[in-house]
């Protein structure tokens, strides 16, 4: 007997057919003599719905109540797909993140997930043979007030819950049938992974790759919990489907020194000219942006030859563009300041490239030969990321994905 944790996403659930279809999966599953809890997202549609009530009666709304009505929507698909079990003659129970309970910070929106009792939960297992139908996304704040974990927020349920039971893997189940080495929509000619380690998979996860949320890898790295990527259209179940294991860097018998190619179009770019270059400047720029809870990604500072002054150019979401300028206004930082919102961050991924020279002048040689001019450059060990302009970006990762010898052989 194994303990399988299976997540459904709002495209696996999106309608009553599919619930059904999904039903019959656990139904397999059960079968098999495993223990299964499942974690379900809202129906798709469902959160940007509730998400447009909100706004619609206040757009500056409390972020309790907020939480109060979008996660009603992972708790209506948990019992539809409770009573798709029963009746299949499955025994099975809907919980909710406050039943259960799920322990969250109070950053209302954007919880963290603190810790999760699983007494119950177990019990179900043991004594009654109960499927458990999880509604992900959602915990309670110590504060007792229903709290929500962001977008994508049921993979980390998922992954949280995993840990929690000590199941033996989660599945991921999504409209897609594993990870890719890019985007296949930009790519035809990119190929499915069967395995990447939890490292990549966070550095893919951070910069573009939208199969998993990133929250949820860092979960399963920190916890070591098995993750499998499959399609929740394919007729098999669990390890019998193709799909890709996230796991361990040991256990991935052969490495590519680039696994993937990764790309986002939600940067803008800042530039600062002629700051003072003195002590404690940077602090006194991004000071402002932290409090602002903005998020700084790719960073460069240039002095100028007299030594006085220096340029900083970074970048953040292209959503926080406006209030960058403003919190930087609010500090007197503002004048000479430059931006720009039609760039994209390209990057390529590979646990191999610790081991590997070149991976850089490669990438920065095949964007040349491309005629693209490169921006901003960050790097990390398994990481290379550069901006771009935007309307490039196509065009950089298909040269990117070939140059790296990652496009499938029987591609057309």
């Amino acid at each position: 007997m194994a303990r399988i944790v299976a997540k459904f996403g709002g495209t696996s659930v999106g309608d009553i057919e599919r619930i059904e279809r999904v039903a019959d999966k656990i139904k397999r599953e059960v079968e098999r003599g495993n223990e299964v809890a499942v974690v379900v997202s809202a129906m798709s549609g469902v959160t940007n719905q509730l998400v447009g009530y909100c706004e619609a009666v206040s757009p500056a709304f409390d972020e309790r109540e907020y939480d109060t009505v979008v996660s009603s929507g992972e708790q209506v698909t948990s019992g539809l797909l409770a009573l798709a079990l029963h009746k299949r003659g499955i025994a099975a129970r809907s919980w909710q993140g406050w039943q259960l309970p799920i322990y969250t910070s109070e950053a209302h929106g954007r919880a963290r997930i603190e810790r999760i009792e699983t007494a119950e939960m177990e019990k179900g297992f043991k004594e009654r043979g109960e499927v458990a139908v999880l509604a992900g996304f959602q915990g309670v704040s110590f504060a007792e007030r229903i709290a929500t974990l962001g977008r994508g927020g049921s993979d980390t349920t998922a992954v949280a819950l995993a840990a929690a039971l000590n199941a033996d893997r989660c599945d991921i189940y999504t409209d897609v049938d594993g990870i890719y080495t890019t985007d296949p929509r930009v790519a035809p000619k990119a190929k499915r992974l069967s395995k990447v380690s939890y490292e990549e998979m966070l550095e893919m996860a951070s910069t573009g790759a939208k199969v998993m949320q990133t929250r949820s890898v860092e979960m399963a790295f920190k916890r070591q919990v098995p993750v499998q990527v499959l399609s929740s259209f394919n007729e098999d179940i669990g390890s019998d489907m193709p799909g890709t294991l996230i796991t361990k860097e040991e256990e991935i018998m052969e490495q590519y020194v680039v696994n993937g190619i990764t790309f986002t179009r939600n940067d803008a770019k800042v530039t600062l000219q002629n700051v003072p270059d003195t002590p404690g400047i940077a602090a006194d720029v991004f000071g402002p942006l932290t409090e602002a809870n903005i998020n700084v990604d790719m960073i460069v500072q240039n002095v100028s030859p007299d030594g006085k002054t220096t340029d900083m150019t970074f970048t953040v979401p292209r959503s926080d563009l406006n209030k960058t300028v403003d919190a930087l206004k609010g500090a007197g930082l503002s004048d000479n300041t430059k931006t720009a919102d039609n760039v994209s961050k390209v990057s390529v991924v590979g646990i191999g490239m610790v081991s590997h020279a070149g991976v850089a002048q490669t990438m920065f040689q095949t964007l040349a030969d491309k005629g693209i001019n490169i921006q901003v450059i960050s790097t990390s060990e398994i990481k290379i990321s550069v901006l771009i302009d935007e309307e490039y970006t196509e065009l950089a990762v298909r040269a990117l994905h070939t140059a790296y010898g990652l496009d499938a052989e029987d591609a057309a």
